[in-house]
């Protein structure tokens, strides 16, 4: 089996995950997270609309992780997220980091929102 190294330039890839707390770039950051580039910023939830429309047309498809199980996002928030022209995928969280990851390893502009597990 032949392993690569991935790079990821100057974007900062979620390194683990567990109960309440991301750790991204060796720094744990508790609660939700929202991460898009080089920077993981702590985010409020899927109230907090104003986080992930600020990132419109910076990046084409935003990863929202739902915590330990998957669930559909709230009618309003996808349709205005849609609007801006931000694609959404939603998943678990861990399948949200783990896509994050490799899409953001591959150059991609791509946003991470997530809960904790």
């Amino acid at each position: 089996m032949r392993i690569n190294e991935i790079t990821f330039s100057d974007a900062i890839p979620v390194d683990g995950y567990g109960a309440g707390f991301f750790r991204v770039g060796g720094e744990v950051h508790v609660g939700a997270v929202l991460m898009y580039g080089a920077g993981a910023n702590p985010w409020g939830g899927l109230e907090d609309h104003a986080a992930l429309l600020e990132l419109a047309g910076h990046v084409d498809v935003l990863f929202v992780g739902t915590g330990a199980e998957i669930f559909h996002l709230p009618p309003e928030l996808r349709a205005r997220l849609e609007a801006a022209g931000i694609g959404v995928e939603v998943m678990n969280s861990p399948s949200a980091c783990r896509t994050y990851n490799v899409l953001l390893s591959e150059g991609r502009r791509v946003a991470l929102a997530a809960l904790p597990v």
